[in-house]
């Protein structure tokens, strides 16, 4: 007997589902603070986890900016070259302003003398080595009462004192050490003020002036009329009107007396910024950037470099190129020294030999640099020390001479420079 198969029952489900698993609705799983989404990956961070990582990078350097902000501010300090009339420091003459000023005088600080006016008025000007020629004949030409040169040389006396001349010229010392000494004169201003300190570059009188306070066959002080109501007084040193000796000796009655015998005083301040940018000594701008600043920018690069070590990956070995040319060290300055020859800048290229040539001795002999140069009556004072046999008017035609008058002259002043300098550090 045989049996029929029964009708085929519906399928039913492996396992039961639960109610709620039931009514869930199909689609994308819910998002939330509490949802386990995808983790952020180093491809593509969160602001979360960049600020946890950079956080304290950037607290230290928050931290590091205030500080030097703080020093940058507690160092305002302003440094003025010597004999400016603004400095407050040793080698200013702020002193000696302020007791014109208190005597009812009036004082006038300026850069520019082609607008300036003239009349019953002293003019005073501390470095007139610095004037152009352009400048010197404006400045012969125009009517102040008295003018008053500091340390003036051949090319200013000759513009503004026909008669006064260096007084190595004649066979004397050219120089003396700025110390007390007596008038032995009778110009009233240095007859009244008695003793003074006195010294540096030394003049002739010649045969309409007048010498005071005289050391050797030179005058550190010179005053000649040069017309009804107009003369010149030339010093040889301004050391005697700085903060630090203008309350010695009679150096305070001098300088009222030089200075204050019109009712007004006009006061130039030379152009140092056009020295410096002749002399080579430009500066870059890094300069400028107060040294608190510096420091915390060192070790701002220092903590970024350990930073860097902690954090670098190895991407494989260091390649080495081998550059396409060398190029000599030598090949900037025959360079320029062609633009000169071409150009036939006998003189700037003077100018330039000399300056290097001054800014080298000066280290070597222990002179100072004000202003980014030496004081030229120290650095030759200095020079004749270390070299008692050197002619006296040999190193000042040397380094502050005029210009040479052809190639051969400018090869001459090379050779000598380089033989001084020689002599200088090894005497």
């Amino acid at each position: 007997m045989t049996s029929t198969p029964g009708p085929a029952l519906p399928p039913q489900p492996a396992a039961a589902a639960s109610p709620s698993a039931q009514a869930a609705p199909a689609g994308p799983p819910p998002q939330g603070p509490n949802s386990a989404g995808p983790a952020p990956t180093s491809l593509a961070p969160t602001g979360r986890s960049l600020w946890h990582r950079s956080r304290w990078y950037l607290l230290s350097a928050a931290l590091l900016l205030l500080a030097a902000t703080v020093l940058a501010g507690l160092n305002q300090d302003r440094r003025y070259p010597r004999l400016d009339p603004r400095s407050y420091d040793a080698t200013g003459t702020h002193a000696v302003v302020a007791l014109l000023q208190r005597e009812g005088l009036k004082v006038d600080i300026t850069e520019d003398l082609t607008g300036h006016p003239t009349g019953n008025d002293t003019l005073v000007i501390p470095e007139p080595d610095l004037l152009t020629p352009e400048q010197l004949r404006t400045l012969a030409a125009a009517k102040h009462t008295r003018l008053v040169l500091l340390s003036p040389g051949p090319a200013a006396l000759s513009a503004l004192v026909p008669g006064v001349r260096p007084s190595d010229e004649g066979g004397g010392a050219p120089y003396a050490a700025v110390r007390s000494t007596a008038a032995q004169c009778s110009l009233p201003e240095a007859v009244r003020a008695g003793t003074a300190h006195l010294g540096g570059l030394l003049y002739t009188a010649g045969s309409h002036g007048e010498g005071c306070y005289p050391r050797g066959h030179g005058y550190p002080l010179v005053t000649l009329r040069t017309g009804k109501d107009a003369e010149v007084v030339v010093l040889g040193s301004g050391d005697f009107l700085t903060n630090e000796l203008v309350k010695k000796d009679g150096n305070a009655s001098l300088a009222l007396g030089l200075l204050g015998s019109r009712p007004s005083v006009t006061w130039q301040l030379p152009d140092y910024g056009t020295l410096l940018a002749e002399s080579g000594n430009r500066k870059e701008l890094g300069d400028f950037v107060p040294d608190g600043w510096r420091w915390g920018g060192y070790q701002l690069a220092v903590a970024v470099l350990f930073a860097a070590f902690w954090r670098a990956r190895r991407l494989g070995p260091v390649i080495s190129e081998n550059l396409p040319v060398v190029v000599r060290a030598a090949e900037t300055t025959e360079g320029r020294a062609r633009l000169y020859r071409r150009a036939k800048a006998r003189g700037r290229a003077a100018d330039a030999l000399r300056r290097a040539a001054a800014h080298r001795l000066a280290p070597a002999l222990g002179v100072p640099l004000d202003a980014g140069v030496p004081d030229p009556t120290a650095l030759c004072a200095a020079v004749l020390d270390r070299l008692p046999d050197r002619p006296a008017g040999d190193v000042q035609a040397l380094l502050y001479g005029p210009p040479p008058t052809d190639d051969a002259a400018l090869l001459r002043l090379a050779d000598d420079l380089d033989a001084l300098e020689r002599q200088v550090r090894k005497p």
